[in-house]
Order: structure tokens, then sequence, then C-alpha cells
């Protein structure tokens, strides 16, 4: 959020008082010789009390003094009154305490509406330095409406419209400023921005959508791709779960929620590793593959997967000539590799031809992709761990 500008003040010649710290310093800080001066004219440390209070020698005490007999005051004087402390708290830059004395203001229901809206003017100004911007487009709506030609109302509305990144509503209360005033700097520079600012969001959520729509259609091209290869798709319980609410706006619900499992959980989550299906332009199908070996508590990860290539190609290069480090015993030659896919709804594991295509395996009829991430368990033939792990299963040949 932009920082406010120091010389946008509240109304009643704040403007003027915190512009003229740009030239100058403020000349009546304590020091050394007339601190205890200063000191006595503050209520709290006073030794005596004046008998007749001058409110320009002691605003203070003056303060105190109309609050005691607000009863004899009309609600246009209190209310006056609090917006006067009102200011004196914002040129201290002290604005929570300025928009509790204007809130004490309006609340004296005053007949005076000119007075009423200086009290939301100044309450949106320290709403705006406040950083409260929401709060602060309320007061300077409520303030045009009690007083449709303050400008300053206006101003307030188009900068906070603008904080708030709605260039749309900017446009609009700089247009109905500049009806009154034509030439008004702020104004015409607020304009220009917004107009600016709202063509380039325009074009930005222009990108967005086409770029939506690509996406939404190779999404779908995709999934038609898959159910034609007879490859079914195991929902995880958040697909599930999200399966139960009504079909999108497009009509294509049912076609949404299934290709929301086309992305990976766990280690081969998207998020982790960037991959999920795909298709190039031969329309041939990528998938990302886990391989899982038990017996090392160890993974391997394929983002990009052929379909048309077998499970042979890729273990003659991940076990080739360099081995994993974690295989001490050099155990995990191709040939003497085995790999089974599991099926979840029975628990039964099917072994796989090493010759065959990803895409014949995937398309047997008890294979299903949880997530869209093919996995599958490696062991070495005949070894004690591969005996052990298998013991108690029940093992298919895939055909």
């Amino acid at each position: 959020m932009a920082a406010p500008a120091q010389g946008e003040d509240s109304d009643d010649g704040m403007d003027e008082f915190m512009e003229k710290f740009k030239a100058q310093k403020y000349k009546n800080a304590f020091n050394e010789s007339n601190w205890e001066e200063e000191f006595n004219k503050v209520p709290m440390f006073m030794k005596t009390a004046p008998e007749i209070i001058d409110p320009e020698k002691n605003p203070d005490l003056a303060c105190i003094q109309s609050i005691i007999h607000d009863d004899d005051r009309t609600p246009e004087e209190q209310a006056r009154g609090l917006k006067d402390e009102g200011n004196d708290y914002f040129k201290e830059k002290n604005y929570k305490k300025s928009v509790l004395s204007y809130t004490e203001g309006l609340k004296k229901n005053c007949m005076d509406l000119e007075l009423n809206a200086i009290l939301y003017t100044n309450r949106a100004a320290a709403h705006f330095y406040l950083g409260n911007m929401r709060s602060a487009l309320n007061d300077a709506t409520a303030a045009k409406k009690l007083k449709p030609d303050h400008v300053k109302a206006i101003i307030r509305g188009a900068q906070c419209s603008m904080e708030l990144r709605n260039y749309v509503g900017v446009l609009q209360w700089c247009d109905e400023g500049l009806k009154l005033l034509p030439t008004d700097k702020k104004l015409l520079e607020l304009r220009a921005t917004a107009d600016k600012l709202k063509r380039e969001a325009d074009k930005d959520a222009r990108k967005a959508k086409v770029k939506a729509k690509k996406e939404q259609n190779e999404k779908k091209a995709l999934l038609a791709a898959i159910k034609e290869r007879g490859i079914k798709l195991l929902k995880t319980e958040l697909s599930r779960h999200r399966g139960s609410d009504s079909e999108d706006d497009d009509g294509h619900g049912g076609a949404s929620r299934a290709l929301a499992d086309l992305e990976l959980d766990g280690m081969g989550s998207q998020e982790a590793t960037g991959a999920c299906v795909f298709m190039d332009e031969q329309g041939v199908l990528h998938w990302p593959v886990l391989f899982l070996y038990p017996e090392h508590s160890q993974t391997d990860f394929i983002s990009a997967f052929c379909e048309n290539s077998s499970f042979m190609d890729h273990l003659a290069v991940m076990f080739g000539e360099e081995l994993p480090p974690w295989d001490t015993e050099r155990k995990y030659q191709p040939q003497n590799l085995q790999l089974f896919f599991e099926d979840p709804e029975k628990g039964h594991l099917y072994q796989v031809d090493l010759e065959k295509s990803l895409l014949n395996v995937l398309q047997h009829q008890r294979c299903f992709l949880k997530a869209g991430s093919p996995s599958f368990i490696v062991l070495v033939s005949g070894s004690l761990f591969s005996k052990q792990f298998l013991s108690g299963k029940k093992v298919k040949r895939s055909k």
C-alpha cells in the first residue's frame, strides 16, 4: 500500500498547517531553557491553574473546561469543539485519537450539515493515514452525500479508491470532482493514473482469460486422450470430496473433477516436482512415474516417461554404468530386477514385463492411477528381501 503524501491533510486549514513544515522546522518543541515553563502549561503538571482560562494560551484547559460544561452548549457547539480537538490530534499525527474525537462529534447529531460533512471528511483523512482505506472511503462517501460539492471529500474518495485498486471508482470520483473544478491538479493526476492502470488491468484480465481458456481446452483434450486409451484414474479422498460439489459453471463439472486427479501427491506432488502428465504435439502422453525400492527405503522419479517407451529402456539408463550410491552390494543390475504394480482394491501385486511399454501396462484391467502418477515397486529377483517382501502376497503376472 502506498504511503499517503504528507501534504494531504484534513479540512479547516490543516493542509496549510502541514505544508509549512516542508519549509521550516517545528519551533515549539521543549528545550533546556523553557521546559519548566512548557510543563507548567500541561494540566497534569500545573502547580496553579489560571483564574481566567484563555483558549489561546491554555487550549488543553479550555478543552477540559468545555467538557465539564458540555451540557450548557448546543449540539453544534459541542460537535465543533470535538472537531477542533480532533484537528489538534491530527496535527500531532495522533490519528487514532483524532478518529475518536471526530466520531464523538458526529454522535452529537447536530443539524449543521456542513459541519457534519467536515467531520466525516476529517475522519476520512485520519483513517486514510492509518491505512483504513475502506473506512476512509465510507466516510468520504458520507461527506459527499451531505455536501455534494465538497471537493476535499471527493479527492479523498478518489485516493481511497486508488489505494483499493478500484480504478473504475477513481474515475467516477474524479469525473464528479472535475465537473466542479475542471483544472484541479490532484483530480487530473489521479484520473490519468487510474485510467492508465485500468487499461493495464483490463489487458491483463483479457490475457488471463485467454490463457485460462487455452489451458482448459488442453486439459479437456488430455482427459479425452486418457479415456480413449482406457486408462483408469483412482480418485483421492480430496478429489472425492470435491466431487460432491455441484458442476462447474461451464457445464463440465465431471471433467474438471477428474482433471483435478491429474496431479501428483505425496513425494510426487506437482508442487514438489513441477511434473504432471502432458500430451506432446504428436498426441503422445508422457507420465510422471515413481519407482519405489522398499529394501533401501529409496525412490526414483521420472518426470516424463513416454507411454511408448519400455521399462527396460529406462532401467538400462538408471542402472547402467553408474549405480546408485545406496546399492552398496551392486545388486540392482537391469537384468536382475523385477517390477510390480499394486491393485489398490484387492491388494494383489502384478509383475510387469520389462520389455512392454508403459502404455501397455497402464491399460491393464487392474492398474489404477492414483492422482495421475503411476508407481512401481522394484525388487532384486531371488534376493532374500524380495522373498520376504513377496511372502504372503498374492502375485500375478500382468498380460
